[in-house]
């Protein structure tokens, strides 16, 4: 029992890091069609400077791990933000240049990353009671889990919120179901697009601090190991479907981890996963079928 537990909330946790990362991944690609690879380098440069923030303050302390999130979420909106200005904005409906541009952007930061820090990962430690445990059930949880499962329901909340309640959030739902209509409308939908890369950096860039802690370490080639399952996540659930990422984001985290404890496969179930459902439903768990 006390296994199952263990594997189920540490799951939960992964699954947390996916769906922030996972988030960023639908909005965009529901909103705007672009395919962005680069979306690994927010979380990864996010996840150094929180680990520079943390070090000078003390990561040890409470005080630590609030400015590494505050600081990694801005540099996660400020880097995305600035890839949609400069980079994406010239090369709407050209989707062969995006994927190039992005795929270019990511190996040209991680070699920039490698250049800074080095390319090994840097091991670090959590504040005291994050390194700690919390026992459930029998079950010795540690405390790092709990902190991202909430953070991943913070900003689901908050998404939530915002898409449902504020003019440019029914703009970028609109834009989901009907980029035309609303371009027709005489609104001036590039304003709702730099929005949702930044909204995407920002939750990557959580994603990143959280990650560093739930893995224990920093690496250049940390986002990029994530932003695979990420994008794993984003099909499964149906690309721009905030409620799909999340359902697809704990499903694919407790599979994994389950069948890597029991199998040792936790990878390849994945993979195979992917596979079915693009066979029996491509457009993904809550995604809508192509016209």
């Amino acid at each position: 029992m006390s296994t199952f537990v263990l594997l189920l909330i540490t799951g939960l946790g992964l699954g947390a890091l996916y769906f922030l990362i996972a988030s960023g991944l639908s909005l965009i690609y529901g909103l705007m069609g672009v395919l962005n690879f680069a979306h690994g380098s927010f979380l990864t440069l996010a996840a150094f400077a929180g680990f520079e923030v943390g070090r000078r303050v003390g990561i040890s302390t409470w005080t630590g791990l609030f400015l590494s999130l505050l600081v990694g979420a801005v540099v996660g909106a400020v880097f995305a933000a600035l890839t949609e200005l400069l980079l994406i904005r010239p090369l709407y409906k050209r989707h062969i240049e995006q994927v190039l541009v992005t795929v270019g952007l990511s190996l040209a930061t991680v070699a920039l990353f490698e250049g800074i820090w080095g390319p090994d990962p840097i091991f670090m430690q959590a504040s005291g009671w994050m390194r700690q445990t919390t026992d459930i059930l029998g079950a010795p949880i540690p405390n790092d889990r709990f902190v991202s499962i909430a953070a991943a329901l913070l900003v689901l909340g908050g998404l939530v919120l915002f898409l449902n309640k504020t003019r440019y959030g029914l703009i970028i739902r609109a834009g989901v179901e009907n980029r035309a209509m609303v371009t027709a409308l005489g609104i001036d939908v590039r304003k709702a697009f730099t929005l949702v890369f930044t909204i995407g950096g920002v939750a990557a860039g959580i994603g990143g601090v959280l990650a560093s802690h739930y893995f224990g370490y920093v690496s250049p080639l940390l986002g990029g190991s994530l932003l695979i399952f990420a994008f794993i996540v984003t099909v499964i659930g149906g690309m721009g479907s905030l409620a799909g990422a999340a359902i697809a984001s704990v499903l694919v985290a407790v599979l994994q981890q389950f069948a890597n404890f029991y199998l040792g496969v936790g990878d390849l179930i994945v993979v195979l996963l992917l596979a079915v459902v693009l066979l029996v439903r491509p457009q993904g768990l809550l995604g809508k079928a192509a016209a």
